[in-house]
Parts: C-alpha cells; sequence; structure tokens
C-alpha cells in the first residue's frame, strides 16, 4: 500500500543539514523515501520502532549512517508517513 510522505518543518531543516554534511547521500536519499512510500517495511531500509523519548515513532535506514524518523498518520483520509527528521545515528536519536 502506498503512503504519501508529508515533510514537516523540522524534516526540511535537518535534509538541508544532512545532505550539506553528506553531500554523497543526496543521489540515494530520493530512492530511499520512494521506497519508504511503497513499502515503509522492505528489508533494505531497516524500519524499527523507537523507544523513549522518540516512543511512538519509527526509524529507518537512509544510507551507512543516515536515518529518517517518521510516524505513521491520518493525512487527508488516508494513512501517510509524517517525515520527522533526517541525520546520522547520534544527531536523530
Amino acid at each position: 500500500m502506498k503512503r504519501t510522505l508529508v515533510q514537516s518543518a523540522a524534516f526540511v531543516r535537518a535534509a538541508r543539514r544532512a545532505l550539506k554534511k553528506h553531500p554523497a547521500s543526496a543521489a540515494s536519499l530520493p530512492a530511499t523515501l520512494a521506497a519508504l512510500a511503497e513499502d515503509a517495511f522492505l528489508p533494505a531500509l531497516k524500519t524499527h520502532k523507537l523507544k523513549g523519548e522518540l516512543a511512538g515513532s519509527w526509524a529507518c535506514s537512509a544510507g551507512y549512517d543516515l536515518r529518517i524518523v517518521f510516524e505513521f498518520v491520518q493525512h487527508e483520509g488516508a494513512e501517510a508517513i509524517l517525515l520527522q527528521s533526517l541525520g546520522t545515528h547520534e544527531e536523530v536519536y
């Protein structure tokens, strides 16, 4: 089931910062986001539920050290993915 991706303002800011620091990841990010929209639980994404302060959110891999933090939400009457943050493991957790 394909889901709509909704970008939060925080995600947009974090993506700009992350892509400046890691320009090599810029090429793979669109493919990762497309895969996330198509099936959030593809094995290659390594999607996992988060605990602690980020309980209720999920994370997936967007490259060697980049992670995308997101939530499943309702948007315009359909299930969507709210993109919350993008960064290295240390930056997002």
